[in-house]
């Protein structure tokens, strides 16, 4: 979601905090876990949340005493009180006292989820809805995509143009140029701003999670599903759902995203009732889905259901120019995250970061900057501080095969993070499997079989 409504999970079990955690963010909200009343109280006293999940038995401060004191520090917080079966008669008591209502363990996160939306619906305050706006707006103004070259300025008017419309838009360039970046900023900027931004990447899951992650499931749909859950499409009602990687969908896939922007309505796995779904469609593609659709593997039809607006982002090497504003968007950036003062950059550094062709693109350049913030120990970035000196990977003249810049880019991220799969994982924004398969694809030899 654009907007994040903050949710305080307490409960002395490690495995319910983390498990309402993950379904809690999968939903959009920001959340909070305290293991105890006191840590809770804590937590409340340090910063504001619209709901609190406090269950009612812990070791310690209980949660009647937790709930009367976070009444009294916050009046406007709302506190679900979670019970067991056999403390119901406390529960109702816990009412009187000044929570919202009480849902019985085990917990049904569709029920939790109608408690906060109603809350949200009903007691946010006004005053909170200026703020949050003002915090949008700051968050997704437009110069947050760095640009002053042409091509961005073209990308800067499109979006201007496309962001009150409820047209589909598909939204084509190389990886790391900041596709969903765009995508957000079209949400911002739209009449669905103050609806949920939802993002799915189709390529980083096999089909049966994909279509359980984009229509949801019933309860007993298959070996696991102990609940209904709800799918993008209708997590993103009323707001945006962006499909990164559309590209990589496969042909049953393609069918099934036909049918729903055809008719705009499905069914949940498992389930008969007929959905409907208000969503406006943001799809991504570093592929060419022109060349695809001539080789017959991705549908003629969905390709000009998507392509009703298209926008196309350039690679960093064709628009070096913004290269100094990018990265001084970046410096600007990581000293407030990392808590360091803001550097220059010399301008042996800078030749070289506009020397270099960036086949990892505006993500590329981000990495590098921040690495250069953590490590550089002067008051100015200099070419010893950036990971690229060391790198043969400066292509001259015309770009190479985008297979190749994109295995140099991985061999480069996996030197730079000591073949660490997790941490090079996060960098490049591909689950863990995604990149084994690529290490794989490439033949990248581990560290210790490469030649000294």
């Amino acid at each position: 979601m654009t907007i994040k409504n903050k949710i305080l999970v307490v409960d002395d079990e490690p495995a319910v905090r983390e498990s309402l955690k993950d379904w809690l963010q999968e939903e959009g909200y920001e959340v909070g876990l305290a293991s105890s009343g006191e840590e809770a109280i804590e937590m409340v006293k340090n910063e504001f949340w619209h709901v609190v999940l406090l269950d009612l038995k812990m070791p310690g401060l209980d949660g009647i005493e937790t709930l009367q004191t976070i009444k009294k520090l916050e009046p406007e917080i709302e506190v679900i009180i979670v019970t067991a079966y056999a403390t119901i008669e406390s529960a109702v008591e816990s009412i009187k006292l000044g929570a919202y209502d009480y849902v019985i363990k085990p917990l049904d996160p569709e029920e939790v989820e109608l408690q906060i939306k109603k809350i949200i619906t009903h007691h946010e305050p006004a005053t909170e809805n200026i703020f949050l706006r003002q915090q949008l707006e700051r968050e997704y103004e437009l110069d947050q995509i760095a640009g002053q070259s042409e091509p961005m300025q073209r990308v800067f008017e499109l979006i201007t143009q496309v962001a009150p419309t409820d047209s589909t838009v598909l939204i084509t360039g190389e990886s790391g140029t900041g596709k969903e970046l765009v995508a957000r900023a079209i949400h911002a900027n739209s009449p669905r701003c103050y609806g949920p931004f939802v993002a799915v990447s189709c390529g980083a899951l096999p089909d049966t999670l994909l279509e359980s992650k984009l229509f949801g499931y019933e309860k007993g749909a298959f070996t696991g599903a102990t609940h209904s859950k709800k799918g993008a499409f209708e997590m993103a009602n009323d707001g945006t759902l962006f499909l990164d990687e559309i590209g990589d969908v496969s042909p049953k896939t393609q069918v099934d995203l036909l049918r729903v922007l055809q008719q705009r309505e499905f069914r949940r796995l498992g389930g008969h009732k007929l959905i409907q779904t208000d969503a406006r469609i943001i799809a991504a593609t570093n592929r060419d889905l022109v060349k695809a659709v001539s080789e017959r593997k991705f549908r003629e039809d969905l390709y000009y259901r998507l392509n009703v607006i298209s926008i196309h982002l350039p690679p960093l090497r064709e628009r070096k120019e913004d290269i100094p504003l990018l990265t001084r968007h970046f410096i600007k950036k990581f000293a407030i995250n990392l808590h360091k003062n803001q550097k220059a950059v010399s301008p042996e550094a800078m030749k070289l970061l506009k020397e270099y062709d960036w086949p990892g693109n505006v993500r590329e350049l981000e990495n590098v900057i921040e690495r250069a913030m953590v490590i550089g120990k002067g008051k100015k970035i200099e070419p010893e501080d950036l990971p690229i000196t060391r790198e043969p990977v400066i292509m001259k003249g015309k770009p190479k095969a985008l297979s190749e810049v994109e295995k140099l880019h991985i061999l480069s991220v996996l030197e730079e993070n000591n073949w660490n799969i997790s941490k090079c994982a996060r960098k490049l924004q591909i689950d863990r499997q995604t990149l084994y398969n690529k290490i794989k694809k490439y033949g990248l030899p581990p560290p210790d079989r490469r030649k000294k």
